[in-house]
């Protein structure tokens, strides 16, 4: 939810000009010794430009930014990427765990954001459940961290209290079974609260047998969007999360070659467009329903006016906007469309680009 909230922020900014900055950085020593030259370059690079292009007394508190930005980043505590949004009245600095293909310095009346559009559609938050012998836990997780555990009237749940009334039904497998599943469905419907209250899915690590059951009992089966079978050598949350990461991959993976499928089946209806210019114009009017990117795809232009554009082999070029990626894909985003970045080879026959419009 942070990273939404920062995209938005940032995509919202609208100064001549916007600077950003993204570079892949390292998360391990030595290797990150290399990100702080890499940066300073960067930097100098960004400086140079500006100092070329523009006035320096209209952008002197951007230049100002550009002198002292790194002394505020620990490059001893990087991810794997870092974007820097600086402009005269901006100063954002996100690090993500998400390479970038874009490296470089952009500048624009516009920040570049494809790299966090990129980030934030495969940042999945979801719920985590540790459904063990000793009772269970509940936490909030992104991707492959947890953020936090829940904790209230119900969670973490107290372990199986509830038993057969003597001996002889105890061997009642029957009746064992019974016990379970109210268990569970307790279990559930304290789950049901705070799937209510948080609107994420969940992911259970427990033995094959429970999830079942609590798959049976569920009153909302399809809020659990997944399983990995619990270890009891391994229950920590930082070593479950491990487990949950690869079930959450896995399903990003899905929605990216659905959406790639949808993007097939809709070629027919004439709803699909690739030429550029046409993408562009449709991401404006709000007509973006899903927008498809490869990767690596990035075009800088020329802007004729606020709806057209000329095409320009070289971000140096004089009044280039670096990449018109970014701004497609932004606009189709804040218009309720969704944005697929994938480098899977099922994109290969419709083009680098593609949008499917609403109408």
């Amino acid at each position: 939810m942070i990273l939404k909230e920062q995209l938005q922020k940032i995509a919202n900014v609208k100064s001549i000009p916007c600077v950003t900055i993204s570079l892949n950085t390292h998360r391990t020593h030595p290797d990150n010794l290399t990100d702080a030259v890499s940066l300073k370059n960067l930097l100098k690079e960004a400086e140079d430009r500006l100092t070329a292009e523009f006035d320096k007394k209209t952008i002197a508190p951007l230049l100002e930014k550009i002198q002292t930005i790194s002394a505020k980043i620990d490059l001893n505590y990087s991810l794997d990427s870092l974007h820097i949004f600086l402009s005269n009245d901006t100063e954002e600095i996100i690090k993500s765990a998400w390479q970038t293909s874009h490296e470089g310095v952009h500048i624009a009346e516009r920040f570049a954001v494809r790299s966090l559009i990129k980030s934030n559609n495969r940042s999945t938050n979801y719920l985590l459940m540790l459904l063990s012998q000793s009772g269970v836990g509940i936490y909030e997780a992104v991707n492959d961290s947890i953020i936090t555990e829940i904790t209230n009237d119900d969670f973490p749940f107290a372990e199986n209290t509830l038993q057969v009334e003597n001996a002889d039904q105890g061997s009642n497998a029957r009746k064992v079974d019974n016990m379970v599943r109210e268990y569970l469905n307790h279990v559930d419907k304290a789950f049901v609260k705070v799937h209510h209250e948080t609107g994420l899915p969940c992911i259970v690590i427990a033995t094959e047998d429970n999830y079942s059951k609590l798959q049976q009992v569920a009153d909302i089966p399809a809020a659990y969007i997944g399983h990995a079978a619990i270890n009891y050598n391994h229950v920590a949350p930082h070593e479950i999360v491990k487990q949950s990461w690869k079930i959450i991959e896995s399903l990003q993976q899905q929605e990216r070659t659905q959406a790639i499928s949808q993007m097939k089946e809709a070629v027919g209806t004439g709803k699909v467009l690739t030429d550029l210019q046409e993408i562009y114009q449709a991401a404006l009017d709000g007509r973006g329903e899903l927008l498809i990117v490869h990767n690596d795809f990035a075009q800088p232009v020329v802007m004729l006016d606020e709806r057209t554009f000329d095409l320009v082999e070289d971000t140096n070029h004089e009044n280039a906007l670096d990449d018109i990626v970014s701004n497609i894909a932004w606009e189709v985003l804040s218009k309720k469309g969704r944005v697929v970045f994938t480098t899977q080879e099922d994109l290969a026959d419709l083009g680098e680009i593609v949008l499917q419009v609403r109408y």
